[in-house]
C-alpha cells in the first residue's frame, strides 16, 4: 500500500460557488455549517468557516444516526466550548430537526423583538445552508422543509444551484451547491473524505482506501469489525504478529474478509476490487455499526 494519495479533484463550478456564497451572505442572518457527524473536522471546509466567521453561526452535526453516540456527546461540547450552537440530526428519520428550528428561533430571538419595537413585524430569518458534497444537505433540507423536491443522491454534487425554500412563517432556508475546498489540510483529511464518499468514485484507488478503513477499524472498532465479518480477535492478533511489514499483515487480513463473504475470482483467488467496495460501502451505509472516525483531541 502506498504512503501517499494523489487526489486531484476541485472541479471549476466550486470556485464559482464561493463567489455566489460571498454575496449571497450579504442578506443572511444565520449561516449553518452541515457537517457529517463522523467527521466533524474533516466535513468541515475552512474557506467557508472564514469567509461566515462574522455571521451568526450553527453546526448541524448530521448523520449522527452512524456515529458514536459517546463521540456525538463530546463533539456537541466541543463545538459550544467554542461558542458555537451545535445540535445533532438524523435527516432519514427527523431526529434533531425539532432542536435546529427552535436554535433558529432562539438565535433570532433579540432582533426580532427589536424589529418589532420598531413596527417591523413579519420579516423571516433567512438562513444560509452550507456543507460539502455528501453530508446529507438535500435529505436535510426535504426533511426540515417537508418536501422532496431538493435533488437527493448519495453522488458528490447532486445541488446545482441555489433556491429558497420556505421553512415555517418565520424562516426561509437558501440552499447552495455543495463546496469542496482546493487543497486538502493533511492525507487524514483526504482518506475521511474518501471514506464516507465525498470524494467522487473514480478518482480514488479502492483498495488503497480500503486497506486505511480496515487499519482504522482494527486500532480502534475492531469488535464491529469481528462481528460483521466472522472474524476472531486471536486471529487478527496472530496476523498482526506476524514478523513483516505492517501494511502486509492488515492485507492479509481485508483478504481474509474477502474469503468470508466469498468475493473471488477464477482459482479460488479473492478478488480484491469487490472485497474493498464492499467494506466502503458498508461503512458508509451503517453496517459495520456506529463509527466516529475523528475523535475529540
Amino acid at each position: 500500500m502506498s504512503d501517499n494519495m494523489n487526489i486531484n479533484w476541485y472541479p471549476g463550478h466550486m470556485a464559482k460557488t464561493k463567489r455566489q456564497i460571498i454575496e449571497d451572505l450579504k442578506i443572511i442572518d444565520i449561516v449553518v455549517e452541515l457537517l457529517d457527524a463522523r467527521i466533524p473536522i474533516s466535513s468541515r471546509n475552512p474557506d467557508i468557516e472564514e469567509i461566515t466567521k462574522n455571521k451568526k453561526k450553527i453546526i448541524v452535526l448530521n448523520k449522527c444516526d452512524l456515529a458514536d453516540e459517546k463521540e456525538n456527546d463530546r463533539w456537541l461540547q466541543y463545538f459550544k466550548s467554542k461558542g458555537i450552537s451545535a445540535v445533532l440530526t438524523d435527516s432519514n428519520t427527523g431526529k434533531g430537526i425539532n432542536n435546529f428550528i427552535k436554535e433558529v428561533e432562539k438565535m433570532m430571538e433579540e432582533e426580532q423583538k427589536i424589529l418589532a419595537q420598531k413596527g417591523r413585524t413579519g420579516r423571516k430569518t433567512r438562513v444560509m445552508i452550507l456543507g460539502i458534497p455528501n453530508v446529507g444537505k438535500s435529505s436535510f433540507i426535504n426533511r426540515i422543509s417537508k418536501r422532496s423536491s431538493a435533488g437527493v443522491g448519495n453522488k458528490p454534487g447532486v445541488t446545482k444551484q441555489k433556491q429558497w425554500i420556505r421553512i415555517n412563517e418565520k424562516i426561509e432556508l437558501l440552499d447552495t451547491p455543495g463546496v469542496l475546498w482546493p487543497k486538502f489540510q493533511s492525507e487524514e483529511v483526504a482518506l475521511n473524505l474518501a471514506f464516507t464518499g465525498t470524494i467522487k468514485e473514480e478518482i480514488l484507488d479502492k483498495v488503497e482506501i480500503a486497506y486505511q478503513l480496515v487499519k482504522y477499524l482494527l486500532e480502534n472498532y475492531r469488535e464491529n469489525l469481528c462481528k460483521r465479518y466472522n472474524l476472531t480477535n486471536e486471529y487478527i492478533e496472530t496476523i498482526l504478529k506476524q514478523d513483516r511489514a505492517e501494511n502486509e499483515n492488515i492485507y492479509e487480513i481485508m483478504l481474509e474478509i474477502g474469503r468470508k463473504r466469498k468475493c473471488l475470482i477464477s482459482g479460488g483467488n479473492v478478488d480484491e476490487e469487490k472485497t474493498s467496495r464492499m467494506i466502503i460501502d458498508e461503512f458508509k451505509n451503517g453496517i459495520l455499526g456506529k463509527i466516529t472516525l475523528e475523535k475529540v483531541k
